[in-house]
């Protein structure tokens, strides 16, 4: 072989190398997002995100007889992501998983059949903190339901203004009590993005004098994420509007 070929084979081989160097290549801000759909032998996977208020596909997995899947995105700080499966039977419901995406290493293992109340999320620990934050507000939401149910029972049956009433109560009450918790949990984790998340989601509506109590207790890194930003221009849109 003389030195010409031997120059094009070593130079076509090196580009190659390259090529698949940077086709897996990580950077600081990568989060690789794997997992398994167990049962699953035909659809298609979607990475999803909001962008602008539209719910977008960020990429997507077609899924032949594998169940396991990979993903890898840029993502600037911790954010919310989804999962979507697109089945082939036509059903559309318990298709959607919502989780917190970080940078580094995420997995997402589920079931086919419960593709959404399986799902099993690890490596995140934004995620971590809203599933305990959600364990405790389905309770809220499961007691203001049975108040509710009870409220309109005694208004159809009885129309007993005194227990309408006091039903009422336990209501407001109970509200009071969910949006302390919410607000205490977001003081409580203002190093973790989850903090500007919750409050933006969930009690945004509060006292202003509560919300800037939330965002005196995030750190400078959290008040630059994405939900930091949008938080501390939440409160200042809501100063302006009320000193009008």
């Amino acid at each position: 072989m003389n030195n010409k070929k031997l120059f094009i084979i070593t130079l076509f081989c090196l580009l190659t190398l390259q090529s698949c160097e940077n086709t897996y290549k990580l950077t600081k801000n990568s989060m690789i997002l794997t997992g398994t759909v167990e049962g699953l032998r035909k659809g298609t996977l979607y990475l999803q995100k909001i962008q602008d208020s539209t719910l977008v596909n960020i990429d997507s997995v077609v899924v032949n007889g594998n169940p396991e899947f990979q993903f890898k995105t840029e993502i600037e700080s911790p954010e919310i992501y989804y999962l979507y499966l697109k089945k082939e039977d036509g059903d559309s419901l318990n298709d959607r998983i919502l989780f917190f995406a970080e940078k580094g290493n995420i997995t997402v293992n589920t079931l086919l059949k419960t593709f959404e109340s399986s799902a099993k999320v690890s490596g995140s620990e934004n995620q971590k903190l809203l599933q305990e934050y959600s364990k405790l507000a389905k309770q809220f939401n499961e007691k203001n339901l049975e108040y509710i149910e009870a409220y309109f029972t005694e208004a159809k049956e009885e129309n007993n203004s005194k227990k309408l009433d006091s039903i009422q109560l336990a209501i407001d009450n109970l509200l009071k009590r969910r949006y302390l918790y919410a607000l205490n949990f977001a003081s409580t984790h203002g190093d973790n993005v989850i903090a500007p998340f919750i409050a933006l989601t969930e009690v945004s509506d509060a006292n202003i004098i509560f919300l800037d109590t939330v965002a005196s207790k995030l750190t400078d890194k959290v008040k630059a994420s994405k939900y930091g930003k949008e938080f501390i221009e939440f409160i200042a849109t809501r100063k302006s509007k009320e000193a009008k």
